[in-house]
């Protein structure tokens, strides 16, 4: 294993922590990770991207910032608005070329997308683009609310008409008020293809950082 591209069901389901909890999960087992956040949208003039500050103190190895998060970008909307607005486009072939450059420097590249599965990136691509062209096996991270099960579903067909290499899925609880958990789990279990890497419980924010990170498990 090369790398991992970590998507969502949707934006907001817990991309990050999930992204964060695989680097330590390979860390563990004595490899170099690197992790890359090809696009991040929403941060401060001079200040990084909460998603990307995430990553990188999670990662081993001492890489280029520009290598990591090649596209920082202002405003917290969809990827090509934001980029539009900042007036660059994001290409894919910068990402990839960011991408080889972590790859060369680590055993591993954790690699983090934005928003959901098919969200735009330009006028033409869009983020599963982008995983096609890195061809990593794709981590999918369900948001568990109601019509998650809707969105993982069409999202795991979409990965496997493009014929990319499935590594899981982790469940994510972002509703604590979310009816019938254990039944749509149970229903996830039965429809999306093996394996599932774990189950997160529902954390309030203030307490994700800290959160144990023995939920999740690798296969050998």
């Amino acid at each position: 294993m090369r790398g991992l591209f970590v998507t969502g069901t949707d934006t907001g389901v817990g991309k990050t922590r999930v992204a964060v909890t695989l680097i330590h999960a390979l860390r563990a087992r004595g490899l170099r990770v690197a992790a890359m956040k090809p696009v991040s949208a929403g941060s401060a003039p001079g200040e990084l991207n909460g998603d990307v500050t995430a990553l990188l103190r999670a990662a081993n190895v001492d890489v280029d910032l520009r290598d990591v998060n090649p596209y920082a970008l202002a405003e917290p909307v969809a990827p090509h608005i934001a980029a539009a607005l900042a007036g660059v486009r994001i290409e894919l072939d910068v990402i990839a070329e960011a991408y080889g450059r972590l790859a060369a420097a680590a055993d591993v590249v954790v690699v983090e997308g934005a928003g959901g599965w098919r969200v735009p990136l330009n006028e033409r691509d869009d983020m599963a683009d982008l995983a096609q062209r890195l061809g990593l096996p794709v981590v999918l991270v369900v948001g568990l609310r109601l019509g998650g099960l809707n969105h993982a579903l069409l999202t795991a067909e979409s990965i496997a008409r493009r014929q990319l290499p499935w590594a899981g899925w982790v469940g994510n609880h972002i509703d604590p008020a979310m009816a019938r958990q254990a039944e749509n789990i149970a229903a996830l279990r039965a429809r999306l293809p093996d394996p599932c890497l774990g189950v997160q419980r529902f954390l309030h924010e203030e307490s994700a950082s800290g959160a144990a990170l023995q939920w999740l498990s690798l296969p050998e």
